[in-house]
């Protein structure tokens, strides 16, 4: 009876000791973080609380049949994707692995051993069970599982990441196609106008009021015109074939027919600066790297603390019938050991546990600072742009004008053929420089997009680590 009693608080105190951990509890490190975006201009929607709820796929504000078809993809067919999709599994197995460490090991052994002596020969059987326990009384193991739980949780944000990333470079890779497209148009309306141009020479040339440089000047600039138009072609293809890597496609199974780029421009709403902390999966890996290293610090000191295991044994060793009380075996014991001298080993693996976890806070501090950054370049990259496009708009319809005046005049006698060139010319370029701005802002749009997160947020990883 004495011996059930202390059998009894033996493992009540082990059971109290296992509820211990040692090492320091995570709280996630400080960030300064703004009230407000200096870039957001005065009157910019800011979005109401209910934004934040997930309203379907990011790219869908651009309302491209085309491109809610491609982007999609992406998730699903892209092989550098499935490399990290694979590592984020293993990642959850790892945790798996080091949950199995909290609960006892059991084997089973059973053999049969035919011997002889003498003239004799008999048949041993053995059936037994036996386990063994690591008792987690620090909580090394505990520790273990958080900082694995941490990492798989941190390895999802970077798929997550990365995902953003290469939609974000497909949204990109589509514009640019689609400015190689209306630039091809451009370049084709263009020359058309110049073909006029150049029968107005002829016709000037046959009349006698014209020389015949003025015919082949504009000849030159009618096949240079040409020229362009057929240019842009190459980039447009090199765009499309890198749309097809992006979603885990040869170039020969993609074909995406030529289209005009979008006119406007989505207006983006912005969130509170604070909320970047829960909608940026680069910062949310960082923040949950933070974790897996404060817990790391909890593993290395426990290994200050004494080791105890304990062991059974249980079954039947003997002759035929083998399951009989006369058979029975049995086996209990515990161990435990304790590392007196190391030369100084545990404590140097405290310090760099120690300095791993203020290399990831700071990590996670200045991934913070960069998300801000990225969002005030896009906000400001977006404010000087628009500025940029009325002001080059008036400058388009300037040249136009110019280009009308010129001709009229060359026409009339009353100028040379070189200012209808010079206005041409001028006309030509400032087309483009309006085309490349709206490309420009609709690049800028997604990637402020990207920088606010796109339409994660840090509540998938909660439900991914309770899977």
């Amino acid at each position: 009876m004495k011996w059930i009693v202390t059998t009894g608080a033996l493992c009540a105190v082990l059971l109290v000791l296992q509820s211990c951990m040692v090492g320091p509890n995570y709280l996630r490190p400080d960030v300064a973080t703004p009230v407000a975006f200096k870039e957001a201009p005065k009157g910019w929607k800011i979005a109401d609380p209910s934004n934040g709820a997930d309203r379907g796929p990011w790219w869908s504000v651009y309302k491209d049949p085309q491109l809610n078809e491609l982007v999609p993809q992406v998730a699903i067919n892209n092989q550098n994707l499935k490399a990290y999709e694979a590592a984020y599994r293993e990642a959850q197995a790892v945790v798996r692995e080091a949950r199995s460490n909290l609960f006892p090991t059991v084997t089973a052994s059973p053999s049969v051993t035919r011997a002889g002596s003498s003239g004799s020969a008999a048949t041993t059987q053995t059936l037994e069970a036996s386990g063994s326990w690591d008792l987690d009384l620090w909580g090394k193991a505990r520790r273990q599982i958080e900082s694995d739980q941490a990492g798989a949780q941190a390895s999802a944000a970077e798929l997550a990441d990365l995902t953003l990333s290469a939609q974000a470079e497909l949204v990109t890779d589509y514009f640019e196609l689609r400015y190689q497209d209306s630039l091809a148009r451009l370049l084709n309306d263009t020359a058309r106008a110049y073909e006029r141009s150049l029968t107005i020479t002829q016709n000037q040339f046959t009349a006698g009021v014209a020389a015949r440089s003025d015919v082949i000047t504009a000849q030159t600039q009618l096949a240079s015109t040409r020229a362009s138009a057929i240019a842009a072609g190459q980039l447009r293809a090199q765009y499309e074939h890198a749309i097809a890597l992006l979603i885990g496609k040869p170039p020969s199974a993609l074909t995406i027919q030529p289209a005009a780029l979008a006119q406007s421009v989505p207006e983006i709403p912005l969130q509170v600066p604070s909320s970047i902390l829960e909608r940026r999966p680069d910062i949310a890996e960082a923040e949950r790297t933070v974790k897996q290293q404060s817990a790391l610090i909890g593993v290395a000191v426990a290994a200050f603390y004494p080791t105890i295991n304990l062991s059974a044994v249980a079954g039947y060793s003997g002759a035929a019938p083998l399951i009989s009380a006369a058979n029975a075996v049995w086996s209990l014991a515990a161990s435990g050991s304790q590392t007196l001298i190391d030369g100084g080993g545990r404590s140097a693996a405290v310090d760099a546990a120690r300095a791993n976890y203020d290399q990831s806070v700071a990590n996670y501090r200045q991934a913070v600072l960069t998300a801000f950054q990225d969002v005030e370049d896009q906000l400001s990259n977006l404010r000087i742009l628009k500025q940029q496009a009325v002001a080059q708009d008036q400058a388009v319809r300037l040249a136009r004008q110019a280009v009308t005046i010129s001709l009229n005049e060359y026409q009339a006698g009353t100028s040379a053929y070189t200012a209808v060139v010079t206005a041409q010319a001028t006309a030509l370029s400032n087309e483009e420089a309006a085309l490349q701005i709206r490309e420009n802002r609709l690049v800028a749009s997604a990637n402020l997009i990207k920088a606010l997160g796109g339409g994660w947020n840090v509540s998938q990883l909660v439900h991914e680590a309770q899977r």
